[in-house]
């Protein structure tokens, strides 16, 4: 018995023996393969910044066409990390517009960028950024083979795992993973600045790893992060799917939803008193708090009047609500009179540059706030800055009470001010002490961009023209739905001598001038012309109709309004469309195009100004024409605001 129990003894021993030694050499294995993992080289999107990617030095693939003027670039040679890693390729000469493998390093921010045009791209400049990268076509370098990390049993993830690409055969390149910090492990999420929407740790210098039921997270921060999906950043790189929703500084941040371009004008004048300015920088402060104040949202500067405005600070002076709250507490009182109406003049001709960090695309919005009442007139200088494009609000602050109102220069000037009196535009306060309930009402419609976009000088700062298809095939029941047509998008401008003007021409074989834009200088008078213009009959030349159009009404329009085509067909012209419409393009004529049932869309699209999805439209039938009505506003309106005003 004694030797059975020995001999099963060593049996067993022999058996943990041979366990021992296979664990070993397997762990031996398993060690050899993580010391030797080999990342394919991961393609990335045309948009992707270089601030999304952790990495100081790493290897992309791009794809083609990523000069594309909407994927933006900051900088020449050395580019702010906010740029396109792609296009700054393109813009720097390293990578043709076919794409290719790149070489990104990351670099010092630097205190300006200055942009420039280089190999198709245009990049932009851009004061002071927190860090830069340049680019190069060494893709061969061979990198260090990543670290290990002591405490961690995550697995190594490959780079198209975590951005979902399609390995490519053949090529493997071996990226270093960002060092651990040395707090990372012991202390939280870092501290945001003040009002953003969402508090999110800083993952520059957080090496972040996949939990599991047995594995905590390296900070308390990442545990938000792991449930949100962001498992692994090992290869340093942000998942897909976080690429575009999320940033890694406070700095990317912005409301993209409330991308506006937005002056306060505050009140400095003597008779606010100290105490009353106080509780207007407190205002402004609580704005700068309810905002997302980021590149891609929206951005504040301050204009300060009282005899004469000064700018305080300009759009691009601060990036984030921190920031921007900061500086508000630095403002000094000025003093002097209520110079309102100076003081929107001197915006709409200063503060809304390129210089000043206007962005073009977004709306301009400019908040006056006043003490009372002004001291000068302030209804011609609002109409030329709405005529500039830029939306203008009134706070009226304790206005003028019965016995008082002889004192103002200019009376109901907020309703003279703002586009429309339906109280959009104008906020009037009873005490200063009940200012602070008008910050959310006002946050929400100054960041109401589609209503921005289509309640100001969109209708009343134009020369709009309509070019009247009157041919055979029209018929006598339909040209008067097409009459209907053009009256319902003429009411919705404000019509007059110094807003907008209404000019027609109709055309069959031949052309001729309904009423031009110095005809008719009021509402009704140009609905009661359109309603009685009578049918003609005929072919349909409309190349030659575009040509008449330009000389007869267009040659005739003012230098500072807005030229509008509106063109309607209902079939393919007898004639050539292509030279007409580009010497319309090229006088500067924005053509929109409508056709009817045998329009032809070809023709549509090269009478239409770019883009032709913009700016032409087809119907099946006349009836369906008033459908289109609200979508030609939205978009003339659009249009208009999307342009650059400098």
């Amino acid at each position: 018995m004694g030797i059975i129990v020995l001999t099963m003894k060593a049996s067993v021993i022999e058996m943990f023996l041979v366990l021992l030694v296979t664990g070993i050499h397997s762990n031996k294995e398993m060690t050899k393969k993580i010391k030797r993992p080999k990342f394919t080289v991961p393609q990335i999107n045309c948009d992707v910044k270089a601030g999304k990617i952790i990495n100081p030095e790493f290897v992309v693939k791009c794809p083609a066409g990523c000069q594309d003027p909407k994927y933006h670039v900051y900088g020449t040679d050395v580019y702010a990390s906010y740029s396109s890693v792609c296009a700054a390729a393109v813009h720097s000469g390293v990578l043709g517009n076919s794409g290719g493998k790149i070489l990104v390093r990351k670099v010092a921010g630097q205190s300006g960028y200055k942009g420039s045009l280089a190999n198709g791209v245009q990049s932009l400049s851009l004061p002071r950024w927190r860090e830069s990268f340049v680019v190069s076509g060494e893709t061969t370098k061979a990198y260090q083979k990543p670290s290990s990390v002591p405490g961690t049993t995550a697995q190594p993830v490959t780079l198209t795992q975590v951005l979902g690409t399609t390995p490519e055969e053949g090529t493997h390149t071996t990226l270093p993973k960002p060092p651990l910090s040395a707090d990372s492990t012991t202390s939280g999420p870092r501290p945001q600045p003040v009002g953003h929407r969402s508090q999110e740790p800083d993952l520059g210098s957080t090496t972040i790893y996949a939990n599991s039921k047995n594995r905590p997270c390296a900070n308390p921060g990442d545990a938000d992060l792991w449930k949100r999906g962001l498992v692994l950043l090992d290869a340093g790189f942000v998942p897909k799917e976080e690429l575009s929703t999320q940033s890694l500084d406070p700095m990317f941040r912005g409301d993209p939803n409330c991308k506006v371009d937005l002056s306060f004008l505050i009140d400095g004048s003597a008779s606010i008193g100290k105490r009353r300015f106080r509780i207007q920088k407190q205002f402004l402060a609580d704005i700068a708090q309810a905002l997302d104040i980021g590149p891609a949202g929206p951005l504040m500067g301050v204009v300060q009047y009282g005899d004469n405005p000064a700018t305080q600070f300009n759009l691009k002076t601060h990036m984030n609500s921190q920031d921007l709250k900061t500086a508000i507490e630095k403002i000094t009182q000025r003093g002097g009179l209520s110079n309102v109406g100076r003081a929107i003049s001197f915006v709409t001709k200063n503060f809304f540059s390129k210089a000043n960090g206007n962005r073009g695309g977004a709306p301009n919005v400019a908040v006056v706030m006043v003490d009372g009442w002004p001291t000068d007139k302030v209804e011609e200088a609002s109409r030329l800055a709405r005529e500039s494009g830029i939306n203008i609000f009134f706070i009226t602050i304790e206005g003028a009470v019965e016995n008082e109102k002889q004192y103002v220069t200019e009376p109901n000037f907020a309703n003279k001010a703002v586009c429309r009196t339906n109280g959009f535009y104008s906020l009037s306060v009873q005490s200063w002490f009940s200012l602070h309930k008008t910050v959310q009402p006002l946050v929400k419609r100054v960041c109401d961009t589609e209503r921005l976009a289509c309640s100001k000088t969109c209708f009343n700062s134009a020369d709009l023209g309509f070019v009247i298809d009157g041919s055979s095939s029209v018929g006598t029941g339909n040209f008067r739905t097409v009459l209907q047509f053009v009256a319902n998008l003429s009411k919705e401008f404000e019509i007059s001598e110094t807003d907008t003007r209404i000019g027609a021409v109709q055309y069959t074989y031949e052309q001729r001038l309904e009423f031009g834009f110095d005809t008719y200088s009021t509402k009704p008078d140009v609905l009661n012309a359109i309603k009685t213009m009578g049918y003609w009959s005929g072919g349909t030349s409309t190349g030659a109709a575009i040509n008449f159009a330009l000389e007869q009404l267009f040659k005739k329009s003012k230098p500072n309004k807005r030229k509008l085509m509106i063109l309607i067909t209902d079939g393919r012209s007898y004639d050539d469309i292509r030279i007409p419409a580009m010497a319309a393009h090229h006088k500067g004529v924005i053509t929109y195009a409508i056709g009817i049932a045998w329009a032809a869309q070809d023709e549509l699209e090269v009478i239409a100004t770019h883009p032709a999805k913009d700016h032409a439209f087809f119907v099946d039938e006349f009836d369906n024409l008033y459908k289109l009505v609200p979508t030609v506003i939205q978009n003339i309106c659009t249009e208009f605001n999307s342009r650059p005003r400098n």
